[in-house]
């Protein structure tokens, strides 16, 4: 079974075609945009790692304009990365949570990584989820949506895990070149029972109608039918709806056992 999966939309651009994979229990989906509302090119680009026997998931979703080189510099240097962060995914869960941090603000501060950042052309948002035991880390730069459903969650109306910030990139305008970068970050506690995890980038929330701008819409067609099907209706819905904009997405489920923390006098 395929534990991982690398892509940017300069090496395949699915204008008018849609690409749906499952990588372990993580399905992506890929759509180019319509060439009939004026799509001829797709920047996104999308990592994901996996290892259900050591039950995490490492993925990251970038969004780049003007050219995919920013998106491509940022996997490539990941992807160079990789042996350092999966042996940090093998530490304890504590200590992991303690590390990742600092292997990704390194990866970016680094002054190699930031000189070839100056030398291409664009720039790219970028979201990273990391999942291990019944936690999750992740780090945002730019406009990436990340939504968390579950039931406990959703009768208290909180979809969605980071707020989007805009004029937040890495690349030819960089904010880690700022004397002090911007960026969020954060990490979340999985409830009890089932989790979906669903990234995506804004062709699907900004496509004509904007229905999918309500994560409560995205949550219908997740409960409707498995994770493999739901991304599928999901892209067949906004190429219908003749969306210009390219979209990606990352979905999967997690099932924990163990408890969460609840209240003191719940």
């Amino acid at each position: 079974m395929n534990n991982e999966f690398s892509w940017v939309g300069s090496q395949k651009n699915y204008v008018d075609e849609k690409f749906i994979c499952n990588v372990n229990h993580v399905t992506v989906g890929l759509f180019g945009g319509n060439s009939s509302a004026g799509q001829y090119k797709n920047e996104d680009g999308c990592l994901e790692w996996t290892n259900t026997k050591h039950d995490w998931e490492f993925v990251m979703l970038l969004d780049a304009h003007n050219t995919a080189e920013s998106a491509e510099l940022v996997l490539n240097t990941f992807e160079q990365k990789k042996s350092d962060i999966q042996e940090g995914l093998s530490l304890s869960v504590n200590n992991f949570f303690k590390k990742i941090g600092e292997i990704v603000l390194n990866i970016f501060h680094d002054e190699e990584f930031r000189t070839k950042c100056k030398r291409i052309k664009g720039e790219t948002a970028c979201i990273i989820v990391v999942r291990k035991d019944k936690y999750i880390w992740w780090f945002s730069i730019g406009d990436g949506i990340f939504h968390l459903f579950h039931p406990e969650l959703i009768s208290l109306g909180q979809y969605q895990v980071n707020q989007r910030h805009f004029y937040q990139w890495v690349g030819q305008v960089n904010t880690f070149d700022q004397p002090v970068p911007c960026f969020s970050s954060g990490t979340i506690e999985l409830r009890n029972g089932y989790n979906y995890l669903f990234l995506t980038t804004d062709g699907l929330t900004e496509c004509p109608g904007k229905l999918y701008s309500d994560p409560r819409e995205i949550l219908k067609v997740l409960s409707m039918v498995e994770n493999k099907d739901a991304v599928y209706y999901l892209l067949k819905d906004i190429e219908a709806k003749n969306v210009r904009d390219s979209t990606t997405i990352i979905s999967w489920k997690i099932a924990v056992s163990k408890s969460a923390t609840i209240a003191s006098d719940q």
